[in-house]
């Protein structure tokens, strides 16, 4: 049974950092893509970055030079590293298979909340 533990949101000011985790268990983590997703509140669901198995990556525009994806095959893990944050990178963040794959069930999410 696939698993998916979000991990590192937060309170932050904009302007500033945080790093989200994604630990996955139940899959051959390194032959999948994954992604990050986030959803704000009245809002769906939307791609923020993805990577391959081979470690090509893409980025949803409003994050590009702001957000880098990355993974560990060893720790079955996928990060995601914010800069430069905005209030309208406030939402709870999500990982799961890239657009290529099936969705797993989906995990509790992170919060990351970008406020003054």
């Amino acid at each position: 049974q696939v698993q998916l533990v979000e991990s590192g949101g937060g309170l932050v000011q904009p302007g500033g950092s945080l790093r989200l985790s994604c630990a996955a268990s139940g899959i051959i983590f390194r032959l999948y893509g994954m992604a990050w997703y986030r959803q704000a509140p009245g809002k769906q669901r939307e791609l923020v970055a993805a990577i391959t198995s081979g470690r090509s990556t893409n980025y949803a525009d409003s994050v590009k030079g702001r957000f880098t994806i990355s993974r560990d095959n060893a720790k079955n893990t996928v990060y995601l590293q914010m800069s430069s944050l905005k209030p309208e990178d406030t939402a709870v963040y999500y990982c799961n298979a890239d657009s290529t794959w099936k969705p797993w069930p989906w995990g509790q999410g992170t919060q990351v909340t970008v406020s003054s």
